[in-house]
């Protein structure tokens, strides 16, 4: 397995379920936190809320470039709240449920970030909301990355190989020569390899489709350069 790093001289990691959820969907985490909260939705339910609480972000310009990831979370689980008809009160709990999972999960990847940045330069590529600056900020961890590529800030995004490239170029190094580590198939890892740049998949919880079990698992078999985390991937690599 060492031998995916054998010409690599770069990497760049995905954000959003890659580093902040271990490989789990966001849909998951927060869905989760309903339970947590004693809010019994059904999935069936929640699902389209979801959908409808990234769609309004993305048409609606309400996130500031400044705010946390805890903003953004009140902010898009306020939009589920009212597709739900569920009373707003607790909007705050449910955000702060989520944002917690990803303070810890961050707090878990921050050691193995810093592993890899004492060999190589990093940068980061993720379709975010105009503010992932001030994400990596406030967890920490913004110093680690030479380059922050922001599918808001740079016009493009995900599956968009170009966004990808705009990392290579950033690292100035070859597509060949940088791994890209993410959680997402049809995001990451696809278009990644489109461009001749080795892959890494951190594969947890994903996105449910309408049809899908209400109780979904981890896969228990991975295939070569799959991940159940990040630190099952740096002890493997590093």
């Amino acid at each position: 397995m060492t031998n995916l790093l054998t010409n690599v001289r770069g990497i760049i990691f995905d954000y959003g379920g890659t580093i902040d959820s271990e490989g789990d969907h966001w849909s998951e985490v927060i869905f989760d936190a309903y339970h947590a909260c004693g809010i019994p939705v059904a999935y069936a339910d929640f699902r389209p809320a979801y959908i409808e609480g990234e769609r309004h972000l993305a048409r609606t310009p309400l996130v500031k470039p400044s705010d946390t990831f805890l903003q953004v979370l009140r902010l898009k689980i306020a939009r589920q709240f009212e597709v739900l008809n569920l009373p707003p009160d607790r909007v705050d709990a449910v955000a702060q449920a989520a944002e917690a999972v990803a303070r810890r999960c961050v707090g878990a990847a921050r050691p193995v970030l810093e592993a890899f940045a004492n060999r190589y330069p990093l940068a980061l590529v993720s379709n975010f909301y105009g503010n992932v600056e001030a994400v990596l900020a406030d967890y920490g961890i913004r110093h680690l990355f030479r380059a922050v590529i922001e599918s808001a800030v740079v016009g493009i995004r995900k599956p968009d190989p170009r966004i990808f490239a705009l990392g290579c170029q950033a690292l100035g190094l070859e597509p060949q020569q940088v791994l890209v580590v993410g959680d997402s198939i049809d995001k990451d890892i696809l278009p990644a390899q489109s461009l001749g740049c080795p892959t890494a998949t951190i594969l947890g919880r994903q996105w449910r489709s309408a049809a899908d079990s209400p109780t979904p698992v981890r896969p228990i078999h991975f295939e070569p350069n799959q991940w159940p985390n990040l630190q099952k991937f740096a002890q493997a690599l590093l």
